[in-house]
């Protein structure tokens, strides 16, 4: 009786490992990969992500107080101070007005980041819905929406409030992306609305990262700038759009 219970545990300890050898357990990184692969919707940062600038920075320049504000941002995409913040001070630094931010407009070309036309095209092809989320300035990214086939209802950012003058007048702090955690709380009315069930949020800063949840899933971006606070959040991080563009290809084969 001894003998036949001996060797039945062998038998039970030898189908566990067998059947642990089997399994085949994802990565962190795998597991973005699969849900980027069958994902329903994009959310993608825009400053230093679809575009190789940062929006404000380009317009605090333009409008002559630049490494002010280039400072702030730093700080702010960071997570050294909450998006409220930076933003309020950026803005009371620059106070745009609106005929400054129609010349901007003329003037500036966009800087598309390579790769992210084909990209948008990629995914569109895919059924994949893509949306424009940022805590940039709608004004400034509506041209870039349209400049990549993005419908203007998909683009979720902040708006700037003027006087009957066309003098500086603040921003609409009831948009939800003027504050710390609004990307989050665009993310979560999408899914509400829409019923999204793998959305994928990818950006370079740290208000693209806390995104995740209620994103299922975040991606980091470093082909413009490298944020290491960003980079280690991440499971899958990428320096190019290209790295997301041939994993789609290969995965279709």
């Amino acid at each position: 009786m001894a003998l036949y219970s001996l060797k039945s545990n062998l038998q039970l300890a030898t189908l566990k490992t067998l059947s642990l050898v089997s399994i085949s357990v994802m990565s962190p990184q795998q597991s973005v990969q699969e849900l980027f692969r069958t994902t329903d919707c994009i959310c993608f940062d825009v400053d230093s992500t679809v575009i190789q600038d940062e929006g404000i920075d380009e317009l605090a320049r333009f409008c002559g107080k630049g490494e002010e504000v280039k400072r702030l941002t730093a700080e702010a995409m960071g997570g050294n101070m909450t998006f409220q913040e930076a933003l309020k001070k950026r803005l009371d630094i620059i106070r745009p007005n609106v005929n400054q931010i129609k010349e901007f407009l003329e003037t500036f070309p966009i800087h598309l980041t390579p790769g992210i036309t084909e990209l948008v095209k990629t995914l569109h092809e895919r059924g994949v819905d893509v949306y424009l989320v940022s805590g940039g300035f709608r004004s400034l990214i509506e041209p870039v929406a349209v400049k990549l086939g993005i419908p203007i209802s998909n683009v979720y950012a902040n708006r700037l409030k003027f006087f009957f003058n066309g003098e500086y007048a603040g921003f609409d702090e009831n948009e939800p992306t003027s504050r710390s955690g609004g990307k989050g709380m665009v993310i979560r009315r999408l899914k509400e609305q829409h019923g999204y069930q793998r959305l994928i949020m990818i950006g370079d800063g740290a208000t693209d990262a806390e995104a995740s949840p209620p994103a299922d899933a975040f991606i980091g971006f470093g082909g413009n700038v490298v944020r290491e606070e960003v980079k280690k959040r991440a499971a899958w991080y990428v320096t190019s759009f290209q790295e997301l563009i041939s994993y789609l290809a290969i995965q279709t084969k």
